[in-house]
């Protein structure tokens, strides 16, 4: 018998949010997720984040499982607005599908305006055919995983059932609960083997806030951790928050509770035998971070260096704005009239580097000059 999904006693409250820690396996635990799968249900998922008003603090998604830590912040006091309900329908429908409820929400104002009817039932019906599935967690995961189904099921030219049972979910403290819950999603790859650190590991929270994901944009996954570990102090899910403090206490957990466990025994022989208890990053790798953070370097700048280069081989000139610019008026000749200094932000990382480095090129736009 099927026992009734554990949901907060306050999950109706209209000011406190609720944390979830939601897991679900394919069936017969097949490894079926390469890359492309795992870019699809990342778009996805993004989607109905946008739509729900759910967010995704923390994620993981591996090749025969899925990890989210997700949010469900209470409906705004009031409901939507029209212009908020059809730009949430944009998310997942398509702009005639957004056309044809707006004419519908447009005429059912005018009966109101005109004395034909009641706000509280035309207009209020409209809205509730899409709301309902809207800051709830079953009708959150219900959609998302069926709308991945229906795509993995074409493209495989397969049917029946992806999903071994209903997917699990554990309900989240904010504050320790939620940092630590992130932690272990975040680290599920390299207790894996699949990689060394967290940070090469581009389908988790933690490799695309620091690698800036497909599109060279990490600030979804940058806000939703700066709200899974600062929530508690009344942090938003706000990206520009990222960088410095959060990000290196984020890292000193990474390294910590990720660290490879060796044991050391002597054999029959005598000699040494060392054993690997539990995979993760190595010892000496970890300490030698771990001496750097101590010391207040800025590990959002250092793991970036190693994640993402492209502006470090095809940015022309990198450093300080008035360094990039210096650079600029010495080469001017190799630059169209119209443009009026050299610096440009690094585009998908830029919050990390502002103030900090610049580029005399903006790769976001593939310009040449």
């Amino acid at each position: 018998m099927r026992h009734s999904r554990w949901l907060a006693p306050w999950k109706n409250s209209l000011e406190r949010p609720v944390i979830y820690h939601c897991v679900t396996r394919v069936v017969e635990r097949r490894l079926a997720f390469g890359p492309d799968e795992k870019e699809q249900f990342r778009t996805y998922m993004r989607m109905y984040e946008n739509f729900s008003g759910c967010r995704v603090l923390s994620y993981c998604l591996m090749c025969n499982h899925i990890h989210l830590l997700l949010e469900v912040p209470p409906m705004k006091v009031g409901g939507l607005s029209d212009d908020e309900l059809l730009k949430r329908l944009r998310a997942i429908y398509s702009e005639v599908f957004v056309a044809e409820v707006a004419k519908e929400l447009a005429e059912a104002r005018l009966q109101v305006k005109d004395g034909l009817a009641e706000e509280s039932v035309v207009v209020a019906r409209i809205h509730e055919r899409f709301t309902y599935r809207m800051h709830d967690l079953s009708e959150f995961m219900r959609t998302l995983l069926l709308r991945f189904s229906r795509w993995f099921n074409k493209r495989h030219e397969r049917t029946g059932a992806l999903w071994e049972s209903r997917f699990k979910s554990v309900l989240v403290e904010e504050g320790v609960a939620s940092k630590t819950m992130a932690a272990y999603i975040d680290l599920n790859p390299v207790r894996a083997g699949m990689v060394p650190d967290p940070a090469n590991y581009r389908w988790s929270s933690y490799g695309e806030a620091m690698g800036g994901g497909a599109r060279g944009n990490g600030k979804k996954a940058r806000a939703g951790l700066v709200r899974a570990l600062m929530s508690h102090k009344g942090y938003e899910a706000d990206a520009r928050l990222w960088t410095g403090r959060v990000a290196n206490d984020y890292r000193s957990i990474l390294l910590e509770d990720g660290k490879e466990v060796v044991k050391e025994s002597v054999n029959a022989a005598g000699n040494l035998e060392s054993q690997v208890m539990k995979r993760g990053i190595k010892s000496a790798v970890a300490d030698e971070e771990h001496q750097r953070l101590q010391r207040g370097q800025d590990v959002a700048l250092t793991k970036v260096l190693r994640c993402r280069i492209r502006y470090f081989t095809d940015g022309a000139v990198i450093g300080s704005r008035g360094f990039v610019n210096e650079a600029f008026e010495g080469a001017r000749d190799r630059f169209g009239k119209r443009r009026k200094d050299g610096a440009r932000k690094m585009r998908g990382t830029n919050h990390v580097f502002t103030g900090v480095l610049w580029s005399i090129r903006d790769l976001s736009n593939n310009s040449k000059d």
